[in-house]
């Protein structure tokens, strides 16, 4: 098994890359949407509609299964022999954010239901603050992954 993993090491990561990126792009988008929903929006009216529309679509058809994408083959790449030095910082910081991302995920996830029921209690300013996160979580996670601290 272990032979088979380090043989298709490479088409693991590049997926895994694809992934991630696909992920992340959602990660961007979406409270991005959620400011405009929040802003511009009335219940009912045109622009919710629409805004409900591309918030579900994004998060169904792009962000869950890139997420589960880049879980399976990041979790393949931790399996692969000599991939993870265990005695570094770096994977446990990595893991750390990568749980508190697929934390904010699931938070955008409530957040979008909340705006299709019509219950958005949340100002635009709050979604502007939370776009920052993902970006925060993704420096953690490159500097860790390529300074490998």
């Amino acid at each position: 098994m272990s032979y088979f993993l380090a043989d298709i090491y490479p088409y693991v990561l590049a997926f895994h890359i694809m992934a991630v990126l696909s992920w992340m792009a959602g990660l961007f988008y979406l409270p991005r949407l959620f400011v405009y929903h929040a802003e511009r929006a009335e219940v009912g009216d045109q622009l919710d509609e629409t805004l409900k529309i591309m918030e579900f679509k994004l998060q169904r058809y792009i962000m869950s299964p890139a997420s589960i994408a880049a879980w399976a083959a990041g979790l393949t790449l931790v399996f692969t022999p000599g991939v993870v030095d265990w005695s570094a910082v770096w994977p446990y910081t990595k893991g750390a954010c990568i749980i508190a991302m697929t934390v904010f995920d699931h938070w955008l996830m409530i957040m979008r239901k909340r705006f299709a029921r019509g219950e958005n209690t949340l100002p635009g300013r709050t979604y502007r603050m939370m776009n920052e996160v993902p970006t925060i979580l993704m420096i953690v996670i490159v500097l860790s992954v390529v300074v490998k601290f």
